[in-house]
């Protein structure tokens, strides 16, 4: 740890012990962990902050936190962002926020977390910031898991971060194609199951009879074609996360046996007595408008209390435009062993960026996928690109149009967009669209 200087300018001569005192018990803590002053100053950082954040042979000490930390000249909320010390002064309290930071690896999603530090008379004389680097997710292009780096995106991503240490149920909401498989593996990895098996269930296309033996297993002779016991995925999810993607699509019938699992915490395979205890973290998923559904008696409101204790809408990748060019780039990345990376012309991915994609990012991938064929010199261009879709207005099953749904539907503006899994301001653009707005 080097000394650390008076900081007259920043700070009070007396205040340099207490700091002394505070970065010492610092050096015990795990996580990289810096102490400010109410000026912004960098005070002092414990050694795994220097190890994470510094490069080598800069010195941070003295600089403000977001030039380090941003580049930016002023501070945080100053330059459109949320300030962790605006905050926690305001609020006298400690104050957590997901950033992106520059790091000597690049750009990285960090949570940032600040507490203020009193002294006798309850003025803030310094503050603690305690930082952890987001391993699950990318700002940069990469050859997997998430990657994202607009607010919309972060939105999702701090919500993520703050319910995976925790073992609630996490229900994620959104459109066809938002990766919600990606995002659920995310969960899990940053949750204390990260060790464990996550498995995935189909819930979609699945009979009642068939989805209860994939899910719960079945004994030798428990029906036709049973000739031997077989295990289920709750029993494979032992120890992990279970994954029911789709969960919309679970027959009425089954859910009242899966409501049972999930409240007892017990099941018995199909042909067997045998009460049998699971031990999973759930994890579940659906684009289908769930609170419509329960109206119309299609999905069990008990089941859907149970498994929504913290909801994440997904953002559809129209309002994610500033993570088109990051989303491109990586699965240009992602290419066979043995062949090129592709690269995209600048006008190319300028039409990408300017399209709908009511497939989300699935129809992204397909777009470039089929791009690749005709990139014999390895260039995406122009011309090679599909023609876009017509755009696609989503509504919830039976309404045949959106003014019909404005008609029947009986609750604000923002609440029809809630059910419809879209965020207000692309409601009224969709609503404008068709002269209704």
């Amino acid at each position: 740890m080097p000394p650390i200087p008076p900081f007259k300018d920043a700070t009070s001569s007396a205040l340099v012990p207490q700091v002394q005192s505070l970065v010492s018990f610092l050096e015990h803590e795990p996580h990289p962990m810096i102490v400010l002053d109410p000026d912004y100053n960098i005070l002092a950082a414990n050694t795994a902050y220097q190890r994470q954040f510094s490069s080598v042979g800069k010195s941070f000490i003295g600089h403000k936190c977001y030039q380090v930390s941003h580049h930016y000249d002023v501070p945080c909320d100053q330059a459109g962002e949320h300030c962790p010390m605006k905050k926690a002064q305001e609020l006298r309290g400690p104050d957590r926020v997901l950033h992106i930071h520059h790091t000597p690896r690049g750009p990285e999603h960090v949570d940032v977390e600040l507490r203020p530090i009193f002294d006798e008379h309850g003025s803030i004389t310094a503050y603690v910031e305690r930082l952890a680097v987001v391993r699950s997710v990318s700002a940069r292009p990469s050859n997997e898991g998430l990657v994202g780096r607009s607010p919309a995106f972060n939105a999702a991503l701090s919500a993520l971060q703050r319910v995976a240490p925790s073992m609630l149920p996490v229900l994620l909401l959104g459109e066809s194609g938002t990766g919600k498989e990606l995002f659920a593996r995310a969960v899990h990895e940053a949750s204390k199951r990260a060790s464990g098996p996550f498995v995935v269930v189909d819930c979609s296309g699945l009979t009642e009879t068939l989805f209860e033996s994939e899910l719960f297993g079945h004994e030798k002779g428990a029906f036709t074609g049973a000739t031997a016991r077989k295990p289920g995925l709750v029993e494979t999810a032992q120890g992990g996360t279970l994954f029911l993607d789709e969960i919309g699509d679970v027959p009425l019938g089954m859910q009242v046996k899966l409501l049972r699992l999930i409240e007892s915490g017990t099941y018995r395979r199909v042909g067997s007595i045998e009460t049998l205890h699971a031990n999973f973290r759930l994890v579940a998923a659906t684009h289908k408008p769930l609170e419509v559904m329960m109206v119309r008696g299609e999905f069990r409101q008990d089941l859907y209390y149970r498994i929504s204790a913290f909801p994440i809408v997904l953002p559809p990748l129209r309002e994610r435009a500033d993570d088109i060019a990051l989303l491109v780039h990586s699965f240009l990345q992602r290419t066979e062993v043995g062949k090129p990376t592709l690269t995209i012309e600048p006008d190319a991915l300028f039409q990408l960026q300017q399209r709908d994609w009511p497939g989300n990012i699935r129809e992204l991938r397909n777009v470039l996928e089929r791009a690749r064929l005709f990139a014999d010199d390895g260039v995406i261009r122009l011309a090679t690109l599909p023609d876009a879709p017509r755009s696609l207005t989503v509504v919830p099953h039976g309404a045949a149009t959106m003014a019909t749904l404005l008609a029947t539907f009986k609750g604000t503006r923002s609440e029809l967009a809630a059910s419809l899994r879209i965020s207000e301001r692309t409601l009224y653009r969709r609503l404008k669209e068709q002269g209704l707005a």
